[in-house]
């Protein structure tokens, strides 16, 4: 271990970018522990191959001790934690992850991506961009990419690229996450009514936003989606000495099921498709402008982009069918995602299939919200498990306030996921696509048994 290795504790540690920061420090020789009262995959097999699955799930107060240099706290604890409030009375330093984050990167360039959608696919086409080109950069984001062991890197880097949530950064800390990394460069995708948990009105969750464009400083850039309104709005306000960038739709054709990005005369395949990924990829492309990267070389790197796991992920496709994957939990997010595989398969009917899984999806008051997001799908289901409802301590909802707040009387509703799949299996699966939307993991369903329920 180095002579400056710490002793530092994760409480929370099985968060999607938790234990990836975990993961990484460990990487640099710290002394690195941790706890969480459940952990998921891919983040439990993950800590195990690196030591640091905590041997036992749930909170002890006794791992925290006065040796510990440091305690990273992460969202999905409570304020009451029992580990939290030993930290507290023994004096240790606490960090939030965004506060820990910009500590580690103050002497770097700070490119945070943020919005309501998109910014993981944006931070990831720019990480796999300069990738491919052998540049030397860290970065933060919250879901796999190929290429990638871990999703957090800290080194000596002149620049990061940051996957910037507009999230709380702590039980104890009600900071919007990228307010904390005092970017740069800052680019705002779109602005969409999500966290209801925390933000009770549309008003109270926009002016984060308007925050984090106003934190933009003298010299720095704003990059902003100028089809979307709100973010128009906020990313084209006059800003003293701040370089305002919009950004479209990149040009494009869908030819046989494949995306094709038109360049002059020449026409660019890429692997993602849907109108929100085009404007992702456009994006992508104007903030690596601003760190050295050319239109020619983008377009080149670009081809070879796999995707962010669960963003718009093929599980399997053959002439007929295609079975997908998505991330996509808020109104806007399923709107978008139903869309882009409408419309990447129009000769297709699609099945959708979306599962409430976030505090917000689940509120009784949020689910008007939905309204129309399930519309450009030919057959429809949503799946909720009354369990999370109540660990999440929420009001319970029934199968008619969900087809209430989605304005639909004959959409499929289930809180059982045999039944969902029972559902799926009757269908004839020829000339239809499967798309699966969740936060979660549908009971933990095994995606790649999907192809074999289908048959």
């Amino acid at each position: 271990m180095n002579s400056n290795s710490q002793k530092i504790h994760f409480i929370a540690i099985g968060g999607s970018i938790m234990h990836n920061l975990a993961i990484a420090l460990h990487k640099k020789g710290h002394n690195i522990s941790g706890s969480d009262d459940e952990i998921f995959e891919p983040s439990k097999s993950k800590l195990e191959n690196h030591g640091l699955l905590p041997k036992e799930e749930g909170w002890n107060p006794d791992r925290i001790t006065t040796d510990l240099d440091a305690v990273i706290l992460g969202m999905h604890a409570r304020k009451d934690n029992p580990e939290l409030k030993r930290a507290e009375e023994l004096g240790i330093k606490i960090y939030s992850f965004p506060g820990y984050l910009y500590e580690q990167s103050q002497d770097k360039q700070r490119v945070v991506i943020a919005g309501s959608h998109g910014k993981t696919t944006i931070t990831s086409i720019i990480i796999h961009v300069l990738k491919f080109f052998n540049r030397k950069f860290d970065f933060a984001v919250g879901a796999q990419i190929e290429g990638f062991d871990t999703m957090v890197q800290l080194s000596d880097a002149p620049v990061i690229i940051i996957e910037g949530d507009e999230y709380l950064s702590s039980p104890i800390d009600n900071t919007p996450k990228f307010l904390k990394y005092h970017h740069h460069i800052g680019l705002i995708s779109g602005v969409a009514w999500d966290h209801i948990n925390v933000f009770p009105s549309e008003e109270k969750y926009v002016r984060q936003f308007d925050k984090f464009a106003d934190a933009s400083p003298k010299g720095g850039t704003l990059v902003y989606c100028e089809e979307d309104p709100m973010a128009t709005v906020i990313g084209s306000k006059e800003r003293a000495d701040v370089l305002s960038v919009g950004y479209k739709t990149h040009p494009h054709t869908i030819k046989n099921g494949s995306t094709l990005l038109s360049c002059g005369n020449e026409n660019i395949p890429v692997k993602l498709f849907g109108n929100h990924n085009l404007q992702n990829i456009s994006g992508a492309k104007e903030v690596l402008k601003k760190i050295g990267i050319s239109d020619d070389q983008f377009y080149l790197a670009i081809q070879s982009f796999q995707g962010a796991a669960k963003r718009l992920e093929y599980v399997k496709k053959n002439e007929t069918t295609a079975i997908i994957k998505d991330y996509a939990h808020a109104p806007s997010k399923v709107r978008a995602t139903t869309l882009a595989v409408k419309e990447q398969y129009p000769e297709r009917d699609l099945v959708a299939c979306l599962e409430l899984h976030t505090f917000s999806s689940l509120n009784k008051d949020f689910l008007k919200e939905y309204s129309g997001a399930m519309k450009y799908a030919n057959i429809a289901a949503i799946y909720y498990n009354p369990t999370t409802i109540a660990h999440k301590r929420l009001e319970p909802i029934s199968k008619d306030d969900i087809k209430k707040g989605f304005s639909d009387p004959d959409l499929n509703v289930f809180d059982n996921i045999d039944e969902m799949l029972e559902f799926l299996k009757k269908e004839d699966w020829s000339d239809k696509n499967l798309l699966m939307m969740s936060s979660g993991t549908f009971n933990n369903l095994d995606f790649e048994k999907l192809p074999s329920l289908l048959n």
